[in-house]
């Protein structure tokens, strides 16, 4: 079994640290990725519910030729 010394566990703590704070920063890039991912999948919902609706609002009438 391996004594650590004060110096040691200082050193492990503020690494330990280090790596949670990297963590923190990818969580928050992670939670705005989502946001932004969220918000244009609402765009495209909204673009696509009034281009449906402009395409099927009217019904399609097509002239016969007078035969």
């Amino acid at each position: 079994m391996k004594a650590y010394t004060k110096a040691n566990l200082e050193q492990i703590v503020m690494m330990q640290l280090e790596n949670l704070n990297a963590m923190n920063d990818l969580l928050a890039i992670m939670k705005l990725q989502n946001e932004l991912l969220h918000n244009v999948n609402k765009k495209l919902k909204d673009e696509i519910a009034e281009f449906k609706e402009s395409c099927f609002a009217k019904p399609i009438t097509y002239k016969r030729s007078n035969r």
